[in-house]
């Protein structure tokens, strides 16, 4: 069994899921036989000497012609464990990453939640109450209610550059990703070393409709929250994202 070669690895409601059904068409690519493999990111995995990677690979099937095999599991950007391990496991593995505005992102994880049944508090009473609910809860991490903290892009990004060099590190924005995806694709395929994809035409997946329009005041207590973020994620990347702040 070949070494998963490629993580698909966030940001949470960033494109990911689009970005997947792009990858599962090309002929040259293999990714779990499940949605997302979350290896990675179950510490159970990891409790013992030696790491049995058998469960993970048991996930693969891949067909004639595809030779690089890719997980798509979002949370490995954000949970802290995750970069350690996947180096330890294959220090050659690739990052393709899609950032999305944190604000926006914040209120699709939080609507996500809602519709799953998972979250009965409002966007703006969850979002001030953030860190003590996710203390209280027990790990420094909190799965579904890290709508704020998930937005942290620079600490995620440097914490992936501990163990990757740039080189293995594709950061796109989540905004030009969908708004011309051809684009994008030729890159990810060029940073793949695979040919080119075969549909590139732009498309919507997993859209959940909003109830209601995230409130004045929620937006700007969350852009407060990132802005420093945002502009250490400019410093980075060399990007422009004046747009994340209009």
């Amino acid at each position: 069994m070949p070494r998963i070669a490629f993580v698909a690895a966030g940001t949470q409601k960033g494109g990911t899921t689009a970005l997947a059904t792009y990858l599962l068409e090309h002929p040259e690519i293999a990714l779990s036989t499940v949605k997302e493999p979350h290896f990675f990111d179950t510490d159970e995995h990891f409790g013992g000497e030696a790491v049995d990677y058998a469960p993970y690979h048991a996930l693969y099937a891949p067909r004639p012609g595809q030779h690089l095999l890719g997980d798509r599991t979002p949370i490995y950007m954000y949970w802290m464990e995750a970069p350690r391990r996947i180096a330890a496991y294959n220090p050659a593995m690739k990052w393709v990453l899609l950032l999305r505005d944190p604000v926006a992102r914040a209120y699709s994880q939080w609507n996500m939640e809602v519709k799953q049944g998972r979250e009965t508090l409002p966007f703006d009473e969850a979002v001030r109450i953030e860190r003590a609910r996710c203390a209280a809860a027990g790990p420094l991490q909190h799965r579904r209610w890290s709508y704020v903290d998930r937005g942290r892009y620079s600490v995620q990004l440097r914490r992936i550059a501990e163990h990757f060099p740039p080189s293995q590190v594709l950061v796109l924005k989540s905004e030009a990703f969908h708004a011309e995806p051809a684009s994008a694709l030729v890159k990810i395929a060029s940073f793949l070393g695979v040919g080119p994809f075969p549909r590139t035409a732009k498309r919507d997946v997993f859209v959940l409709p909003y109830d209601a329009p995230i409130t004045e005041a929620a937006r700007k207590f969350v852009h407060a929250e990132l802005a420093a973020d945002i502009g250490e994620v400019e410093r980075m990347l060399g990007w422009d994202c004046s747009d994340w702040r209009s």
